[in-house]
């Protein structure tokens, strides 16, 4: 297959690999991939996914592998932040023509929204006995963490656990190729992934200081192995992979028993079609014959056969994808349609008229608050997929009919 990507090179750093034809890149962003390249832990390139924007700490679409050390700000805040999506038996044609109720139902059952007046309404007052459950798996490795790191110990980890969170996470009820129905959602580690990426990333850029390294970034402080951080690091990354993939799992679990108890669809059951991953993560790999860290700050693992979920925004499609296993991506493919805008501009720039436009026949909020997600505010998520088809084929094309926005 013919490769869609281009190369470039600056002397004293390594090569950036960028899967962008077609699709818009920042300037702003170009050059914090070209910080990230100059860094001297990074190795043998960065990889650029079309889905590329500037992000806080590290690019946004960047697979950057390095040797013997992590960049704790390039895993970001919301460690282990991704996508699941189940295919369930009911068919298009038995959805109700009105999908009011089954939103409501959605939101009834998921904690989701930002704090407002001292109450935290993306939280549970109590969390019920599944996620008690799930936290006491949980919490073992927690405190472990928090007995070393006091400071993450202030997070709210088991009343978020099973939660939405805010932003562009979402849960939508979709519509794929072939007419069957699909639940998808999107979040990670919540409170208590912020509480240790922030934790930690203060303290790689407090042992930069430390050591009087140069740096081309602050953000990209790094921990190297032998580092006590690094070990500590790697310990509490792990858990909060984990705590963010249990979390979208008991969501997907309350989202349809909601569903189910709407008594506005048929009995119905989920197939054995289901994909859970990150797109915020890092873990050891080896490539081009070396052990290296991999991090993709919103990229998707695309092995040989790997399945993965590529959404576009909350009014155009997203895709189930398997990956083509493509070495010089590091197996790596987009992670969504990519922001093309901020938040600020694209509240200034769209109307509520245009938001209800994009979002016609889909059951979602309509209102100013979600004006910053609108579709118009990302990337052309048919340009993004064309971009990088020698990194994933598409097995299922789903459009939302449903969305649940925090």
């Amino acid at each position: 297959m013919i490769s869609n990507h281009s190369s470039i090179e600056a002397e004293g750093s390594v090569p950036i690999k960028m899967w962008t034809r077609g699709v818009p890149v920042e300037e702003v962003a170009r050059r914090q991939l070209e910080n990230i390249a100059a860094l001297p832990i990074v190795h043998p390139w960065v990889a650029v996914m079309p889905d590329v924007h500037y992000g806080i700490g590290a690019t946004v679409g960047s697979v950057i592998p390095t040797r013997h050390a992590i960049i704790p700000a390039a895993v970001g805040v919301d460690i282990g932040c991704g996508m699941m999506a189940v295919e369930t038996t009911i068919e298009a044609k038995r959805l109700p023509d009105n999908l009011a109720k089954i939103r409501a139902a959605i939101e009834k059952a998921v904690p989701h929204g930002r704090s407002e007046r001292g109450r935290d309404r993306g939280a549970w007052g109590e969390p019920p006995e599944t996620v008690d459950d799930a936290w006491g798996e949980l919490a073992p490795g927690f405190e472990r963490i928090s007995a070393k790191h006091p400071k993450v110990t202030r997070s709210n980890h088991r009343v978020h656990l099973g939660t939405l969170g805010t932003g562009n996470h979402f849960i939508e009820v979709c519509v794929d190729e072939t007419d069957h129905v699909w639940v998808m959602l999107h979040s990670g580690s919540r409170g208590v992934g912020n509480s240790i990426g922030s934790y930690f990333i203060e303290l790689a850029r407090r042992d930069m200081e430390r050591q009087d390294r140069r740096l081309p970034d602050w953000n990209l402080s790094y921990f190297e192995e032998g580092n006590p951080h690094f070990a500590d690091y790697i310990e509490a990354v792990d858990w909060a992979q984990r705590y963010a993939a249990m979390n979208r799992e008991l969501m997907m679990q309350a989202t349809l028993s909601a569903m189910k108890h709407t008594k506005q669809l048929p009995k119905f059951k989920v197939t054995d079609v289901a994909v859970n991953c990150h797109h915020n993560h890092v873990q050891k790999e080896l490539h081009y014959g070396e052990d290296l860290y991999v991090t993709r700050k919103g990229a998707v693992r695309a092995g040989p056969g790997e399945l993965g979920i590529i959404p576009g925004s909350m009014g155009t499609r997203s895709y189930i994808v398997r990956g083509r296993g493509n070495p010089e991506s590091f197996c790596s493919s987009s992670h969504g349609a990519g922001r093309a805008m901020s938040r600020s501009e694209a509240r200034q720039r769209f109307t509520l008229k245009d938001h209800r436009l994009a979002t016609e026949g889909v059951e979602c909020r309509k209102d100013r608050d979600v004006i910053d997600e609108t579709p118009g505010a990302y990337k052309s998520i048919d340009a993004v997929m064309e971009a990088q088809t020698d990194l994933v084929e598409v097995i299922h094309t789903l459009k939302q009919v449903v969305c649940v926005k925090g």
